[in-house]
């Protein structure tokens, strides 16, 4: 597929714009400047949230997750078991996979299942990943045709071992799954590449029709939520890829570890301050007993609230919910 079949989701801007590196786009903000020096400084501090004695144990009933059901889903399954295919809808036991794949959507997870780094909420391995497999990209454009996936999300783990960030191969699945199947649209929910403008030029390059990059929390939580990550340095990735000409550029955060709903509103401002049109919000989780404590839960009116209040601010679409994750109705945000 040629440049010409994406020239809708490109729009004239000045390059020059662009924040050339993360200190720049940082001396341009001068509550993030000021806040920077203390996140460099945190990178391997894990505390828990200020407030982590009021751990809530008991999920509410607004969380009772439903079984999927359908005949699309049942075939799809099928196609997953009989084909050996991989998908993080199943391996991270996604609440919305009967719905998602009942309307064409799936996500992916490429550069293998073991992560560089330790965030507090995530349930994926950390330690020293295995070398690439540069056929991955094929294996998972081959099962994007066979399940016959309309939209498909593609994620992966931190690769801080690699100096180009896994980027190459995030480039050749998506031209893969191009060549196989063309009439398939593409999120990518990409990592922060510690910034590298250049890693992030690969993906600008192939011009998915959403690029997301995930702030996950509030500013003061960003140390021990994402413990090797800066919350400047999001915004900073965020706005070098609507400043590069990307049409479509989204965000998710996690509710539930102790924000308050002056830091959440604080948060959207920022994110639509660097020219974010999709805002997701969903409920946290704990994986497991050693992980980060859900320190409250938010009702489903909240939820309602922060969405009537992300559209208002001038977001272009807001999912917002308790069993909200990332991809959720993400065949839908092709504006």
């Amino acid at each position: 597929m040629n440049q010409e079949n994406f020239s809708d989701d490109w729009h004239v801007v000045d390059l020059k714009k662009r924040p050339s590196n993360l200190k720049s786009f940082v001396k341009k903000k001068p509550r993030l400047q000021k806040n920077l020096s203390n996140d460099l400084h945190a990178l391997d501090l894990k505390k828990k949230p200020s407030n982590s004695k009021s751990v809530v144990n008991k999920k509410p009933k607004w969380l009772r997750v439903k079984l999927p059901i359908g005949e699309k889903f049942t075939k799809l399954r099928s196609i997953v078991n009989t084909h050996n295919l991989h998908t993080i809808c199943e391996s991270g036991h996604c609440p919305n996979m009967g719905e998602c794949w009942g309307a064409g959507t799936a996500t992916f997870m490429i550069l293998g299942n073991i992560c560089t780094r330790s965030c507090g909420f995530c349930s994926v391995l950390t330690g020293r990943p295995k070398n690439i497999d540069w056929s991955e990209s094929e294996k998972v454009a081959n099962s994007v045709t066979l399940m016959k996936i309309k939209h498909c999300v593609l994620t992966s783990v931190d690769r801080d071992d690699l100096e180009d960030g896994g980027s190459i191969l995030w480039t050749q699945t998506i031209n893969a799954i191009r060549r196989l199947s063309p009439n398939t649209t593409i999120e990518t929910l990409i990592p922060d590449f510690k910034g590298n403008t250049q890693n992030l030029d690969r993906i600008i390059k192939v011009a998915p029709e959403v690029v997301s990059h995930n702030l996950e929390t509030v500013e003061r939580l960003t140390r021990s939520v994402r413990a090797q990550a800066l919350y400047s340095r999001s915004l900073f990735v965020l706005d070098y890829l609507k400043k590069s000409g990307l049409k479509r550029t989204k965000s998710g955060l996690m509710l539930g570890l102790g924000e308050s709903e002056k830091e959440v509103i604080k948060t959207m401002n920022d994110l639509l301050a660097v020219g974010v049109d999709i805002l997701t919000l969903g409920q946290y989780l704990q994986p497991t007993k050693k992980h980060l404590p859900v320190e409250n839960y938010i009702t489903p009116e909240k939820f309602n609230y922060y969405k009537k209040k992300g559209l208002e601010m001038g977001f272009r679409y807001v999912e917002s919910g308790p069993l909200v994750r990332s991809s959720y109705h993400a065949e839908k945000h092709l504006f």
